[in-house]
């Protein structure tokens, strides 16, 4: 089977995690890949989309397409799969002219209703496929995952004194670990010798917990996560973040971390209070959880293994991998056929109600 993967870039964090993280099972099901960048110009954008007749089966990871474009692509493509792991049909929580979109929620609803399969990573986003008219028996989540073989486990919890806070992210999500700076003064207050390890291209000045800046590389990120001892994230409350699917989280586990992070979005479901970490929504919160971390190294250790031991069952690529090729394999239609042909339901978690996110 020849699959292709229109994606924002081959190296992009989403093809990596998404796509890349499953090349191992899909060669070993016979399943070949041919990555390509979305064209950014009309005349290559069209020449691309039109030969994906030429494949089996075409991935479309994210992107909304103007609505002439995705009609070539539809007729083009045998089968196609839309795989998207944020709220793509809502502008993001930088945005001042806030969330909502008329142009995004269009062209979102015309691609999931458009897909074969609709590959979602959690369910608030599969939610949203479903209210904008993707078929239920087509909607799948599959989380972002994780390798966690390619992790060194923290020594966390192996010695006492100050303890050193981690948070990875790009420029981009900077904004979101500066947003609750109640939070970190208080922390600062409250526990002396906190530090905390900033993994990114760009580094918060004036913050109220001393900084140590990590230059972030796909080679070191996994030792220098292991690094630290408590992984931590903050999500704004908003459509856009609860879409996240919460990859800094699964790197912490993944690390062998205890994680601390507000009760926002995919987090609640991978946060166990008191079993892989804490959930806190104000400074008071945040004080108490990182406090009793700090205090008890056992603690940290427990709640670290824990952390590892919830990510390889749930979140790892190993686990899932059987259910993302069977998403992509599925039963392709011919190119330019009318109505679908009947597919089987992948052994992927079907989507089988609309809950109440929105």
């Amino acid at each position: 089977m020849k699959l292709l993967a229109l994606v924002d870039s081959p190296d992009h964090v989403c093809c990596r995690y998404r796509i890349r993280a499953f090349a191992p099972a899909m060669e070993r099901s016979g399943i070949t890949v041919e990555y390509r960048a979305i064209g950014r110009g009309p005349v290559d954008r069209v020449r691309q989309l039109g030969s994906a007749g030429r494949f089996d089966a075409v991935i479309l990871q994210r992107k909304l397409l103007p609505g002439w474009q995705l009609a070539i692509l539809r007729r083009s493509a045998r089968r196609l799969i839309f795989d998207f792991d944020d709220a793509v049909l809502y502008r993001d929580s930088n945005d001042r002219r806030g969330p909502e979109d008329g142009r995004r929620r269009r062209r979102f609803a015309a691609t999931v209703a458009a897909a074969d399969a609709v590959l979602a990573g959690n369910d608030f986003l599969a939610d949203c496929a479903l209210r904008a008219g993707a078929r239920v028996q087509d909607v799948h989540v599959i989380p972002t995952c994780v390798e966690p073989e390619r992790y060194p486990v923290a020594r966390t919890g192996t010695v006492d004194g100050p303890i050193d806070l981690v948070w990875i992210g790009t420029g981009g999500t900077l904004k979101g670990l500066l947003q609750p700076r109640e939070v970190w003064s208080a922390l600062a207050r409250e526990i002396p010798g906190l530090r905390l390890r900033v993994i990114c291209d760009r580094f918060p000045e004036d913050f109220p917990i001393p900084v140590v800046p990590v230059g972030w590389s796909e080679a070191e990120e996994a030792r220098q996560i292991a690094a630290g001892d408590v992984g931590v994230s903050w999500l704004p409350d908003d459509l856009w973040s609860r879409g996240k699917c919460g990859l800094k989280v699964l790197q912490y586990q993944a690390a062998g971390l205890p994680v601390v992070a507000n009760s926002v979005g995919c987090q609640v479901e991978m946060v166990r209070p008191g079993g892989n970490g804490f959930l806190a929504d104000d400074a008071a919160g945040w004080v108490e959880a990182i406090g009793r971390l700090a205090r008890d190294p056992g603690l940290r250790r427990r709640m670290g293994e824990a952390s590892r031991r919830d990510v390889e069952r749930d979140y790892s690529v190993s686990a899932w991998s059987e259910a993302f090729v069977q998403s992509i394999q599925g039963h392709p239609r011919p190119a330019l056929a009318g109505p679908h042909l009947p597919r089987v339901r992948s052994s992927a978690t079907s989507f089988q109600t609309v809950g109440d996110s929105l």
